[in-house]
C-alpha cells in the first residue's frame, strides 16, 4: 500500500515526561486507521503531533520525523499552518465557533485563504455539507446559529468545515465518545466515505468502534507502539500478549 504519513522514531516530551517513545508507523493512504490503547497511553498524543499542535505548548519537544508525502512537516523551512491546512483536525467535543452561523463556521478556514466570490462560498458550503450528510437536515436554516444544533450534527459540521479547505489527511480524536448511538452510526458510517477521498486517522478508546471502522489498527501502552497490523489480524489474530489481553479485556 502507497504510505500518506509515516512517523519514524517519534518521540514526544512534556518538561521530563516521556510521553510518547520511538513510535515508528505508516499510515496508507485511502484507508483508515485506528490508534486504541489505554487511557493516557499516548493516542492523542501522538495524533496532535501529525497536525503540529504541540508547537502551541511550551513544554513540549517533539523529536523524529513525520513525513507526509515523504516530505518532513517538522522541518524548519515548513509553515505549521500550510500543514494544518493540508491536515485537517476533528476533536471529542463538537467545537463550532458559537458565534457564527451554521453557512460561516463552514467557510471559515476556506476565507483565510484568501478572498472568494459569494457564489463559490455557497457550492463550497452546499459540497461539504452534502458530503457530511447535514445538508438536508440545515438547508432552510444556514443563517441560524451552529450552536442551535444537536450534538451529533454540531459533530458533523465540523468534519463538513474540515473537509472544506480540502484537506489530505483527516485526523479524529475520539469524535464520538459524546454523542449517541444514532449520531454514532452517523459519523461511522461518513468515516467510511471519507476515505475514499481522505487519508483518516482516528484515535477511540471504542474497540467495537475501531472493528468496524478501521483498516489498519495501532495498539499503544505507556507511549509505546505494541503492535500494527491491519484491523482484522488485530482483532482476531494478535501477534503480542499484551494486545490480545487488551482486547480481550483482561487489563486498560
Amino acid at each position: 500500500m502507497n504510505s500518506k504519513l509515516k512517523l519514524e522514531k517519534l518521540n514526544i516530551h512534556f518538561g521530563a515526561t516521556h510521553a510518547v517513545k520511538d513510535v515508528s508507523l505508516e499510515f496508507p493512504a485511502n484507508t483508515v486507521t485506528a490508534i486504541i490503547g489505554p487511557s493516557g497511553c499516548g493516542k492523542s498524543t501522538v495524533l496532535r503531533s501529525i497536525n503540529r499542535m504541540h508547537d502551541l505548548t511550551p513544554s513540549a519537544r517533539v523529536t523524529g520525523r513525520i513525513l507526509l508525502d515523504e516530505a518532513d512537516i517538522y522541518d524548519r523551512k515548513v509553515d505549521p499552518v500550510a500543514v494544518r491546512r493540508r491536515i485537517g483536525m476533528v476533536f471529542q467535543k463538537a467545537n463550532p465557533f458559537p458565534a457564527m452561523s451554521i453557512y460561516d463556521n463552514v467557510i471559515s478556514g476556506y476565507k483565510l485563504n484568501g478572498r472568494v466570490k459569494k457564489a463559490e462560498m455557497d457550492e463550497i458550503v452546499e459540497s461539504s455539507l452534502r458530503r457530511v450528510a447535514l445538508w438536508d437536515e440545515v438547508k432552510e436554516r444556514l443563517k441560524s446559529s451552529a450552536m442551535a444544533l444537536s450534538g451529533g450534527q454540531q459533530q458533523r459540521l465540523c468534519i463538513a468545515r474540515t473537509v472544506a479547505v480540502q484537506p489530505e489527511v483527516i485526523l479524529m480524536d475520539e469524535p464520538c465518545s459524546a454523542l449517541d448511538p444514532i449520531a454514532t452510526l452517523k459519523i461511522e458510517e461518513l468515516i467510511a466515505e471519507l476515505k475514499e477521498q481522505y487519508t483518516v486517522v482516528i484515535v477511540t478508546h471504542n474497540m467495537q468502534q475501531a472493528a468496524r471502522v478501521s483498516d489498519c489498527t495501532a495498539f499503544l501502552y505507556l507511549g509505546e507502539l505494541i503492535e500494527f497490523d491491519v484491523t482484522k489480524k488485530i482483532f482476531t489474530n494478535p501477534t503480542k500478549s499484551q494486545t490480545e489481553d487488551y482486547i480481550t479485556g483482561r487489563f486498560g
